[in-house]
């Protein structure tokens, strides 16, 4: 069994299991931090942004490099269309790939790099929920970027990286980064997609099963189980114990495991969900007190949905009940809508508001009493009649590179008034913010993870007992913020296997057994016979037919073999006319039926060698001392019959010139044996 990790980025996970001959990706995460080292893409030209001076490496006079870079706020940025981390693709041949298994929307988001445009030509699997919100995820993607397009594209920076600036310069495997996807890779790639359910069993080839169970984190959040018939994998992603709206995690399907993959922890050790709850929801109520405006770059779905039910429910506890808020996002209208309809897939509490019936998620009471407008963007029909001041706009995109929010950052960011609060933790809210210094605005970062934290993450070790463990090998030490919190470090009982991206790790677990099926004619055949107690054997004739994995043990019938003719030419003395062909003669070797190879009795045991010994004396045989060989081994030498016995623990040679006698020696010798 091996493991190839495909990413750099704990969290934006992509494995490579090979068990078993398949080759199983577990999730194809997009590494979209890469973005922040790019140049913000407004909706309109903006004459701060097109001004920015050009930058080259001293030292460097390469013509090509003109107008690729350029400086902004101290800091070199790329002016291009942005690129993404994708899963290396040097290390597995994508066409090989036999299955993928999806855990959650935001860990498929480099599907269509792995699917189009490859030779791939197996299959993906996910539950509904990923499919759909992993649809709106790259769609809202693709829409975005597409439509502040750059004018032309960079790339010959790439190779001049070790003399640029920090942190541009320190930016990870850049050379393998891409630019994003268009929407027909999306559809294609999409459409491999098969949906499944909690706790469906999907056959592999006939060699493993692959189930998915909750994990807790999100709508349709998976876990997975791939399972042959004496070992078992379980692969941990994104997972969550407090999630209050989704599916509780299933625990029970990932104990007693061969080996446990982890992988998705969270992204933020320092911050409690609750209190970045709490401090978000504060900093909105303050700067709505002020008449500020509060801008929150943000995903269309996941945590997005908790901020809309604990903002209204707090503004009006406080008496701003009246509060403007906006979703604008190119897929808006599908994400309120289609989170609404999943019940299947949420925690009890919300199902039971579905049979009351009551929608799961207060937005749509929101929607209903236009306290939340959505709309798919800034020019969308109504927007300017209902957009009032102050008010709260979710929008995307996180990294504030392109879509909505960057011309929100170009309007509100010279005003003290306004607020800024970053709440998903895949960027760095200081790169996020970088090209759009000198800000006024003020700027609040209050992450919401809810991923396992390495102390849950190590308890759910110590309860589910695996027998390896692999892991992000940034997990195996305190993080850089904190290093003398060793309390962050996932701890086992177990090997753990530290993973790294283009690392190829050997799992300690090998294929020892496997599960045969024999027919119903062979078994009544079958006489076992008891060789020591508690053990039975039996011999068997058959044919062992091997189809789609699975092994079968037929009877096989007594055909008569077909002999072997054997053509050669006569002796050189025969007489033959001249120019004659060459005269042959042939012969027939019949070789032996089935029954007749079969042996009529199959010895076992340990060889005792006084009983030889004194076999072969009332034989008439007389033999010196055995003595001991240089391995260890008892050697029986007969100096009259220049013979030689050699007996080891498994085997016995018989070294005799005598055939007669070497017959004679193997029947003594068969008969100090037990057979069956």
């Amino acid at each position: 069994m091996k493991l190839y990790c495909l990413s750099a980025h704990p969290n934006k996970p992509c494995i490579i299991l090979q068990f078993k001959e398949v080759t199983i990706m577990l999730d194809c995460g997009l590494w979209a931090a890469s973005v922040t080292n790019f140049l913000p893409m407004p909706l309109v030209p903006s004459q701060r942004l097109n001004s920015l001076n050009s930058w080259v490496p001293r030292d460097c006079s390469d013509p090509q490099l003109d107008g690729e870079l350029k400086e902004c706020g101290g800091r070199i940025f790329v002016d291009s269309s942005p690129e993404f981390g994708v899963p290396a693709n040097n290390v597995i041949d994508y066409s090989q790939i036999d299955v993928i298994l999806i855990s959650n929307y935001s860990s498929m988001l480099a599907l269509p790099f792995i699917t189009e445009n490859t030779g791939f030509q197996g299959v993906v699997y996910a539950t509904e929920p990923t499919l759909q919100i992993g649809r709106l995820f790259l769609e809202e993607l693709v829409q975005t970027v597409e439509r502040s397009p750059k004018a032309a594209s960079a790339k010959h920076w790439k190779a001049m990286q070790h003399l640029l600036l920090p942190p541009l310069k320190d930016a990870p495997f850049v050379k393998s980064w891409r630019h994003l996807f268009d929407a027909k890779n999306v559809a294609a790639s999409l459409s491999k997609v098969q949906m499944v359910g909690y706790s469906e069993v999907l056959d592999v080839f006939g060699a493993l099963t692959v189930t998915p169970v909750s994990s807790g984190y999100c709508i349709g959040s998976s876990n997975w189980i791939i399972s042959s018939q004496f070992e078992k994998v379980v692969y941990v992603s994104a997972s969550s114990v407090i999630n209050p709206h989704s599916t509780k995690i299933d625990l029970t399907p990932l104990k007693n495991a061969d080996l446990m993959i982890l992988s998705d922890l969270t992204q933020t050790p320092l911050n409690d969900p609750d209190s970045s709850m709490n401090g978000f929801i504060n900093a909105v109520a303050e700067t709505l007190g002020r008449n500020g405006n509060v801008l929150l770059p943000c995903y269309p779905s996941g945590v997005v949905y908790d901020l809309f039910e604990c903002l209204s429910d707090q503004l009006a506890q406080r008496g701003m009940a009246n509060a403007n808020l906006f979703f604008i996002s190119p897929v808006a209208d599908s994400s309120l809508a289609y989170s609404n309809i999943l019940a299947e897939w949420l925690s009890g509490e919300k199902q039971n508001k579905v049979y009351t019936p009551e929608e799961p998620f207060p937005h749509a009471q929101l929607v209903q009493h236009n306290r939340l407008k959505h709309f798919k963007n800034l020019w969308a029909s109504g927007f300017n009649e209902q957009y009032r001041q102050p008010c709260v706009v979710f929008c995307g995109h996180p990294s504030l590179r392109f879509g909505d929010s960057v011309h929100f950052m170009e309007m509100w960011g010279s005003s003290p008034l306004n607020t800024v609060v970053f709440t998903e933790p895949d960027f760095s809210y200081v790169d996020a913010l970088a090209p759009f210094q000198p800000l006024a605005m003020n700027v609040k970062y209050w992450p919401i993870d809810m991923s396992l934290s390495a102390q849950r993450a190590s308890k759910l070790i110590r309860d589910a007992r695996p027998k390896n463990v692999a892991v992000a090998a940034i997990h195996l030490e305190p993080p850089v913020a904190a290093p003398h919190r060793i309390d962050f470090v996932i701890e086992a009982d177990c090997p753990i296997l530290p993973l790294r991206r283009g690392e190829v790790v050997t799992v300690p677990v090998t294929r020892q057994k496997e599960q045969l099926k024999i027919c119903p004619s062979l078994a009544k055949t079958i006489r076992p016979t008891s060789v020591r107690p508690g053990v039975n054997l039996a011999t068997v004739t058959s044919s062992l037919l091997v189809r789609d994995n699975k092994f079968t043990v037929n009877v096989v019938e007594d055909v008569p073999q077909k002999p072997i003719v054997i053509e050669k030419p006569l002796a050189s003395g025969s007489k033959r006319r001249r120019g004659a062909p060459t005269a042959v003669q042939t012969v027939e070797l019949m070789p032996p039926s089935i029954k007749q190879r079969k042996p009529s009795a199959y010895t076992w045991g340990t060889l005792d060698i006084d009983d030889l010994l004194a076999r072969m004396s009332s034989e008439g045989i007389l033999v010196a001392k055995p003595e001991p060989d240089s391995n260890g081994n008892c050697v029986i030498h007969l100096p009259k019959e220049d013979t030689l016995i050699q007996v080891e623990p498994n085997s016995t040679h018989i070294f005799c010139p005598d055939e007669a006698l070497r017959s004679k020696l193997r029947t003594i010798l068969m008969r100090c044996l037990n057979k069956f």
